[in-house]
């Protein structure tokens, strides 16, 4: 009787969360390059739907080239200075119901040639392309290279 008590439990909380049945994405946000003509940086959270799947690329309208990045501590052992590192990445697993995050010092995507139009507190889109041909657009605040990332 315990077993089926558990199991209708579980199946409540279900319904009451639902899985998306594909991959959602929100908290979009763009810091701009503090100096101008330098990339942009795009951050934001993804979550897997029913199935795992892989994010391939992201696209905007606000710049001609975006590439998926990640940056990296290296050095720091036997003495060695600590440095940040960043290399290009081409796609980034997004496993079923798990959350990815793309955050400051961590996975992003840079946007090369950004509009000289957008200004901090502007809005951009993102649209995120995935292994499963879904394609996921995300409304990212823009802030300036000096402030503080946005809260959520």
């Amino acid at each position: 009787m315990r077993h089926v008590t558990a199991a209708i439990a579980l199946c409540v909380l279900a319904a009451c969360h639902p899985l998306a049945e594909k991959p959602t994405v929100d908290h979009g946000w763009i810091r701009l390059a503090a100096v101008s003509g330098r990339p942009a940086a795009a951050y934001f959270t993804m979550h897997g739907g029913q199935q795992d799947d892989a994010l391939l690329s992201v696209s905007t309208p606000i710049a001609n080239k975006v590439e998926l990045h990640e940056s990296m501590k290296t050095g720091g052992d036997d003495g060695a200075p600590m440095m940040m590192t960043m290399k290009a990445i081409r796609q980034v697993a997004v496993p079923a119901g798990e959350t990815v995050k793309f955050a400051p010092g961590g996975r992003h995507a840079m946007l090369f040639d950004v509009s000289p139009k957008i200004q901090a507190g502007d809005t951009a889109p993102l649209t995120l392309h995935f292994a499963s041909g879904t394609n996921v657009q995300v409304s990212a605040k823009v802030i300036a290279a000096g402030d503080p990332a946005p809260k959520g």
